[in-house]
């Protein structure tokens, strides 16, 4: 079993913007993370993103990152958030259960962090997941991997 720990909880009122730093946010099922702007936004409910993929680009020159810079809703360390699959369920804390819907995101424009260091990380290394179990979450609160996704079984089985 694979785990980490949150390390922020970030929500915006508008989207595509910087999400800001909270103390802590309640995941609803089926609708995502309240008072975020992705909230009932069909399969992408809730964002992650691995602070170890903030590093990469605070390695390229970008200082200052904060938690949601990249508008994630959970910031991780870790969990390895690339090597998971669609299907994969995640436990945040000790009630809330995630469903990975997605990997990366096609950017709808170009990011001020793209034009400052030449790439984002988002669009390859966030992922996005709907929630199936609500709950509140907040930074140091353990997210682990349960199981793996349905089409990783399958083709195991094959």
């Amino acid at each position: 079993m694979t785990s980490g720990e949150v390390v922020a909880v970030c929500v915006s009122a508008e989207k595509h913007v910087q999400k800001e730093e909270v103390e802590e946010v309640l995941l609803v099922e089926d609708l995502g993370i309240r008072g975020d702007a992705h909230a009932g936004f069909g399969h992408r409910q809730v964002s992650l993103l691995a602070e170890e993929s903030v590093d990469k680009m605070r390695a390229m020159g970008l200082e200052g990152l904060r938690p949601g810079a990249f508008g994630e809703n959970l910031l991780t360390r870790g969990l390895e958030l690339t090597r998971l699959k669609v299907g994969d369920r995640l436990r945040v804390g000790k009630d809330i259960l995630l469903e990975v819907t997605q990997i990366g995101k096609e950017c709808v424009d170009r990011c001020a962090i793209y034009y400052a260091a030449g790439d984002c990380i988002m669009p390859r290394e966030g992922i996005f997941a709907r929630v199936l179990k609500g709950g509140t979450a907040k930074a140091g609160d353990r997210i682990e991997v349960l199981e793996e996704g349905p089409r990783d079984r399958e083709a195991e089985e094959k």
